[in-house]
């Protein structure tokens, strides 16, 4: 199959990616690629056939419960299978955190049942742009230059997601509960080369779990090349992965509209509207820089205050404040309380985060129309915001504004109409990310 001459399609390209994605930050290294959040729509065949090389079903997974997970996964594969091309080759990936957090093996084996046999499954948390890479089998979080195994990190000590090593065959047989011992997880590296592992690849099956281990993007995309040859022979491969492994399935050239220009995109130089709802010690730090930016108001949300509005007061006094910082021509930042929440279980968390995540979103639904940006700090809180807050089922990424948070264009019929929306994952950047973000869409305020 040949390139079909879009600014999406790669070059060369032979294989469409599908990729259930648990939240919306997955395209955070691709452009011109359709994102579907709502495949009860008959968008979703037009976007499985479009002619970019991957499209992603926001499945927004990894914020709510396993039996949900099922569910939202099991039906997004069925919505797939569907409408898909039965002459047309994929690739099946379950995009995933690149620091292990996520339904695991849970949505895979999901994937499993409704889109296999698989000959095996790759789990690859490698991304270069968060400084997540793996080596000798263990997967690091690096940080100004120092790497911590990730098991080590914040994100290991999660309440609904921990694990306790980052040892990736040890890390599977935790999160399969013994059901795949470490010892039988075949390990390969990108990052010296192996002569034979073209053949290596074609002796996989029976659903074999593989880890990989990479440093560097270009030393991952070697090793896909090799593997995607191998796939085209007729062995089956399933994904589980971080980002890194979509720059390398998509092979895509420079984006259309290069981030420091993304400004352009902002309908009349209007001020925007940003929403913060990660809690990782690195967002606090980018928030609290956000906020002393010339032309920013910060609104903190009480999130016990939003939990318990059940008549709505308290959101009528955060979106008067909203569009008062709107009127006076600044930049309403709407951030959550930063104090951390004990719960007596995963399902009362949960329930606290959706009642939040609903206030939040129903802020933004009540924003002046004639706000000309929107920038959502967090996975969950960017798919809610996306989906909910904005009323979108489907999109497509334009680009990265910055690495790793790309940009979404809201359609012309939607009530905010044809304005950006910035994706910023809760995990990345440093600590005036946030900030450069909104100066590149306020330049022309």
């Amino acid at each position: 199959m040949s390139t079909r001459g879009q600014p999406g399609a790669r070059k060369e390209f032979t294989v469409k990616v599908i990729a259930f994605d648990d939240d919306p930050t997955g395209c955070q290294t691709v452009h011109s690629c359709p994102l579907i959040l709502d495949w009860s729509t008959d968008a979703v065949a037009a976007a499985v056939h479009d002619p970019a090389p991957v499209t992603f079903f926001l499945t927004n997974t990894r914020a709510v419960s396993p039996d949900a997970a099922t569910t939202i996964t099991r039906d997004a594969c069925r919505a797939f299978a569907r409408v898909k091309d039965p002459d047309e080759a994929y690739v099946i990936v379950s995009r995933s955190d690149s620091t292990l957090r996520g339904h695991f093996p849970l949505e895979t084996d999901i994937i499993r049942e409704e889109l296999g046999p698989f000959d095996a499954v790759f789990v690859i948390p490698f991304f270069a742009e968060g400084g997540r890479i793996t080596v000798d089998g263990t997967h690091y979080v690096v940080t100004d230059g120092v790497r911590t195994a990730a098991h080590d990190t914040e994100f290991a000590r999660d309440g609904v997601f921990g694990y306790s090593s980052s040892f990736m065959p040890a890390y599977i047989e935790e999160k399969t509960r013994g059901s795949v011992r470490a010892a039988d997880v075949v390990r390969f590296t990108a990052i010296h080369p192996q002569p034979d592992l073209a053949d290596q690849l074609r002796a996989l099956e029976g659903y074999r779990y593989c880890v990989v281990d990479a440093e560097t993007q270009e030393q991952l995309n070697g090793f896909i090349a090799v593997l995607s040859g191998v796939a085209r022979t007729g062995k089956r491969f399933l994904f589980r992965s971080a980002a890194g492994l979509l720059t390398s399935l998509a092979a895509q050239g420079p984006q259309p509209v290069a981030g420091p220009e993304l400004h352009k995109l902002v309908p009349g130089g209007r001020p925007g509207l940003i929403v913060v709802g990660s809690h990782v010690a690195k967002t606090t730090r980018q928030l609290n820089i956000l906020i002393a930016e010339n032309g920013t108001v910060g609104i903190e949300v009480d999130v016990e205050n939003a939990a318990a509005d059940h008549t709505g007061t308290y959101l009528d006094e955060i979106t008067t404040r909203i569009a008062h910082a709107h009127r006076a021509g600044a930049t309403p930042v709407v951030y959550t309380s930063r104090t951390e929440r004990t719960f007596a279980d995963h399902d009362e968390r949960l329930s606290f985060g959706d009642a939040v995540s609903r206030f939040i979103c129903s802020a933004v639904a009540n924003a002046p129309r004639t706000i000309g940006f929107v920038i959502a700090k967090g996975g969950i809180t960017s798919h809610n915001v996306l989906s909910i807050g904005l009323g979108m089922t489907v999109t497509t990424v334009v680009g990265q504004i910055l690495p790793g948070c790309p940009v979404v264009i809201t359609p012309a019929t939607n009530t905010f109409s044809e304005i950006p929306v910035v994706i910023f994952p809760g995990n990345v950047g440093g600590d005036d990310s946030l900030a450069v973000a909104y100066r590149v869409l306020n330049a022309n305020t």
